[in-house]
């Protein structure tokens, strides 16, 4: 079982605007697509941070993946761990970030130099603004 004292690379703030820019915090947004929860969180980003479980679910079960990115807390501990994995200087600014996670949350760990959209990155920062 992985240590939970770690240092959470993710302050609040960034999980709140995230979620923000994401889906709009929107508690309904059930799977559509690929995706799931409102960080829209799909299965290989779920696999990769650590495939989380509810309630001691086995990660092979067929909807502990649904289960866990569809729990705000579940789902903000999955972006931890893969922020944990993933964590890196997107925009050469000589620190990691809240925009930095956001893209890597976005584009994926490996594609954090892509271009994030103009409304998610619009709220995003509006949000990080007003914090």
């Amino acid at each position: 079982m992985a240590n939970m004292y770690y240092e959470k690379p993710v302050t609040d703030v960034c999980l709140g605007c995230l979620c923000e820019a994401t889906s709009g915090c929107n508690s309904t947004a059930a799977c559509t697509g690929d995706v799931c929860g409102l960080y829209r969180i799909s299965w290989p980003y779920w696999s990769d941070g650590g495939k989380l479980t509810l309630n001691g679910e086995s990660s092979e079960s067929e909807r502990a993946y649904a289960n866990c990115v569809s729990d705000p807390s579940c789902a903000a501990n999955t972006i931890q761990n893969y922020m944990t994995k993933y964590a890196q200087d997107c925009n050469g600014d000589n620190q990691v970030d809240c925009f930095d996670y956001a893209v890597i949350h976005k584009l994926g760990g490996l594609g954090c130099t892509g271009e994030l959209g103009n409304e998610f990155q619009t709220t995003l920062a509006s949000c990080l603004n007003l914090s």
